[in-house]
């Protein structure tokens, strides 16, 4: 999903728009090299060592990965696990209702 991501960052970088990943290798020098081989520009955080079983994928109710969550402006969740097209549409409604506030 890296170059679909990074191409929405470009394109949405002057919108109220903002990727967060969470990645759950174990490894954090791992993560730090694919972080830097990929050019991935974007917040990143580590779930631990623990894996898919960390902090973070614990606290979402995260049982499968990759796991998208589209959260709106007021930070409600609005979509779950859309991708593609369904992912840019979902992220240009919610980008369009923000700019009308």
């Amino acid at each position: 999903m890296y170059p679909h991501e990074r191409s929405l960052v470009t394109q949405l970088k002057d919108k109220p728009f903002a990727l967060i990943g969470v990645n759950s290798d174990k490894d954090l020098d791992k993560i730090r090299k694919i972080k830097t081989e990929k050019s991935l520009t974007w917040r990143s955080f580590w779930n631990g060592p623990q894996g898919t079983r960390g902090p973070i994928s614990t606290a979402w109710n995260v049982e499968g990965w990759p796991t998208v969550y589209v959260i709106d402006h007021e930070g409600v969740i609005r979509h779950k696990n859309v991708r593609g097209d369904k992912l840019d549409r979902a992220i240009e409604s919610l980008i369009a209702q923000a700019q009308s506030r």
